[in-house]
C-alpha cells in the first residue's frame, strides 16, 4: 500500500513541490492540500513546507495558524498521525501550539542560508527512527527566523523526555540548547528548521534526507492496516 502524505499549501508557500519529489523519489504519493480547505483527506502522514506563509506578515506562522486546514491538522495529530513541519512549518506548528516553543531571528539578525551538520540527540521519534543517536547529518539551513527559544521549563521538560530530536554540530543561530528540532510529547508531530528535501540527492551534496524523510514514511506506515 502506497502511503499517501499532505503536504499543505499556504499563500507564500515554495517547497511544496521539493517535498512532494523528494517523497515521490521514496515510494510516496505527495498530494498538495490547499491552506482554504477543511479536511486533510485520506492522508498517512502531513508536511508543512518551507516559505513565507501568509507573507511573514506579524510573525512567522502566526497568520497561517489560523487557515481552515489547521483545525484538520490538529485532529490528525491529536489521533496520532505522523505531522512534520520543515523550516516555516516548524514555525507553524509552533504558532499553532502543536509543538512547544517558538522560533525568533537569527542571532545577529542575519538571514542564514548554508549546509549545517546536525547530530541526532532523539531516535524516538516520527522523524529520526531510522537513525541512531550520535549519528551525523547534513542539511540546509535557509531562513532568518529560525533561532530557537522556549522558557527554561519548557527545555527541562524537553531534555527530561528527550524531545530534542536533533541538535546543531556548530550553532548558525543562537538557538538554545543548540536545538534544530523538537517532537510533541506523543512524539508524533516533529518540527526542524534545516531541509530534509533538499538533501536528497548526492549530487546536491547529501542524501541525509532521505533518511529522515524515509522514518515519517515508515513512521506512517506503521499505522496502516495489514
Amino acid at each position: 500500500m502506497t502511503t499517501r502524505v499532505g503536504v499543505v499549501v499556504f499563500p507564500g508557500s515554495n517547497c511544496e513541490h521539493d517535498v512532494a519529489e523528494a517523497l515521490a523519489g521514496l515510494g510516496a504519493e505527495a498530494e498538495l492540500v490547499w491552506h482554504a480547505d477543511t479536511d486533510l483527506g485520506d492522508v498517512d502522514a502531513v508536511v508543512l513546507p518551507g516559505g513565507f506563509a501568509h507573507g511573514d506578515y506579524l510573525r512567522p506562522g502566526a497568520i497561517a495558524r489560523f487557515s481552515p486546514i489547521m483545525a484538520s491538522v490538529g485532529a490528525f495529530a491529536a489521533a496520532g498521525g505522523p505531522v512534520l513541519g520543515i523550516c516555516n512549518g516548524f514555525q507553524v506548528l509552533t504558532e499553532a501550539g502543536l509543538l512547544p516553543g517558538a522560533l525568533q531571528k537569527n542571532q545577529g539578525s542575519r538571514f542564514l542560508c548554508a549546509p549545517a551538520d546536525l547530530v541526532v540527540a532523539s531516535a524516538e521519534s516520527a522523524l529520526t527512527s531510522g537513525t541512531a543517536v550520535g549519528d551525523v547529518l547534513r542539511l540546509p539551513i535557509n531562513h532568518f527566523e529560525g533561532n530557537y527559544t522556549c522558557s527554561a521549563e519548557v527545555l527541562a521538560e524537553l531534555r527530561a523526555e528527550e524531545r530534542v530530536v536533533l541538535r546543531y554540530v556548530d550553532n548558525p543561530n543562537g538557538s538554545v540548547d543548540d536545538i534544530a528540532g523538537v517532537c510533541s510529547a506523543e512524539r508524533n508531530v516533529v518540527g526542524l528548521m534545516p531541509h530534509p528535501e533538499r538533501a536528497c540527492d548526492p549530487l546536491l551534496g547529501s542524501d541525509d534526507g532521505r533518511r529522515l524523510l524515509g522514518s515519517l514514511l515508515a513512521w506512517a506506515a506503521g499505522r496502516l492496516p495489514v
